[in-house]
């Protein structure tokens, strides 16, 4: 379904600003987004270093040192003859590479925990994504929503500016009195009042857009008021739908994962863990002073470890029994996103529902109210009509476009957040390479 409002919105420079360039100027500037998406890469980059402390480590050192020293040494042999030595040289050269491979299972169930939370910040940097689209959407819309109120409010000024000019001549030829006159003048002044505030109003609408968009407050477009809604969805796919995509929903399911795998991993504390290691060494010792003047040592060292846990003071089944009471919690907050999910689905939709009603009604309304409000006009012109129909003519033709433009914005204000409850929002992704 498809309304044509009046041609397009200008909100000073001739800067066009279609529904896409914002949705992709918001994802490619916004600071939520950007964080989002930051935390993802961090938690991909935890799996990382994760998946590296499971392989074996491997460390080279070479150790040099040398010693110039004045020594004396006396002999077991000889104990009366001590040996004098000025300026002893001693070079020690030690080569080494060590290679140790540690082995638990609480690791490896540590490094699928962090592969789930990993996959949790991720969906949960699509529902930022899908929210910024969602508040960019509803901003733009607003935006167009207040601009029409302008339109219709600068309508009813000219239709009371009409009126003024009527009732001055009417009051000049005598056909009415200055009462009649003042009050046109009162009316007029109102609707001035009231297509002022909307200028406002408008302005602030911009300001909350181009903050969304991470652009100057003062920055101006040109907008394209169309608004395009759907008025076929059905509330058994919008439910499907959110079973499969909705991110929170899924964001909850993991945590679930989340949680049992941490019970896991405390329970593979109480089974062994296995250390290898291996060393090559080489040393070369040349010394002046002393029994041995060169010693050198060159093979390899082999060894491994075995360790059990066997009694921790019940600290490890504390610990177990609160992480399978988390796991319980945990399934009961997925439980209840579900019904909450459910819930502002049927909200939405009823809203929606019910909002399409209503556009049918303000439709026909204003058509009803715009033919009134010609004739009445004519009827004030001829004198037939006093100022107090024609203004309620004027009133009714205000409320009637007022009631179609908010009916129209209703719908696509329910439309765009039943399509974030069910995952389908639309949306350009700028970090594919992310995801």
């Amino acid at each position: 379904m498809v309304l044509m409002l009046p041609a397009m919105m200008s909100i000073g420079q001739e800067e066009p600003l279609t529904f896409e360039k914002a949705i992709q100027l918001g994802l490619e500037r916004n600071f939520d987004v950007k964080i989002g998406i930051n935390e993802a890469i961090l938690a991909e980059n935890d799996i990382r270093i994760g998946r590296s402390l499971l392989l074996p480590s491997l460390d080279a050192t070479n150790i040099r040192t040398y010693r110039r020293e004045d020594t004396e040494q006396t002999f077991l042999n000889d104990p009366d003859v001590p040996r004098v030595i000025a300026g002893a040289e001693t070079t020690t050269n030690n080569y080494s590479l060590v290679a140790f491979y540690g082995f638990s299972m609480d690791a490896v169930v540590a490094l699928q925990r962090l592969g789930k939370l990993a996959e949790v910040s991720e969906l949960e940097a699509k529902v930022t994504i899908e929210n910024t689209v969602a508040a960019i959407a509803t901003a733009y819309y607003r935006l167009v929503l207040e601009q029409q109120r302008h339109n219709v409010l600068q309508t009813a000024l000219e239709l009371s500016r009409e009126r003024v000019k009527i009732s001055k001549a009417q009051y000049d030829f005598g056909r009415a009195s200055r009462r009649d006159f003042l009050a046109a003048q009162v009316d007029y002044n109102a609707d001035l009042t009231a297509l002022v505030n909307q200028d406002q109003v408008i302005k602030n609408s911009k300001v909350n857009l181009n903050e969304l968009l991470v652009i100057e407050p003062n920055k101006e477009f040109v907008i394209n008021d169309t608004i395009t809604v759907s008025d076929n969805l059905r509330i058994e796919d919008l439910l499907d739908n959110a079973y499969e995509n909705n991110k929170q929903l899924l964001v909850n399911q993991r945590m679930q994962n989340v949680a049992y795998l941490q019970v896991r991993e405390l329970q593979a504390q109480r089974l062994p863990t296995i250390a290898l290691n291996g060393a090559y060494n080489n040393n070369f010792l040349e010394s002046e002073a002393g029994f041995l003047l060169t010693n050198q040592q060159d093979g390899i060292t082999l060894g491994a470890t075995i360790s059990w846990n066997l009694f921790s003071g019940f600290s490890l089944n504390r610990r177990i029994q609160g992480a399978k009471i988390q796991m319980q919690n945990q399934r009961h907050f997925l439980d209840q996103f579900e019904i909450q999910m459910q819930s502002d689905i049927q909200r939405t939709f009823n809203v929606y529902n019910n909002s399409l009603r209503l556009m049918d009604i303000a439709k026909e309304n204003y058509q009803v109210a715009i033919e009134n409000s010609d004739i009445a006009l004519d009827r004030f012109r001829l004198g037939i009509a006093n100022y107090l129909e024609f203004r309620d003519a004027q009133v009714n033709r205000l409320q009637a476009e007022n009631g179609l433009i908010e009916a129209l914005y209703n719908i696509k204000e329910a439309e765009i957040e039943l399509m974030r409850l069910s995952g389908k929002i639309y949306f350009t992704n700028p970090y594919e390479k992310v995801f």
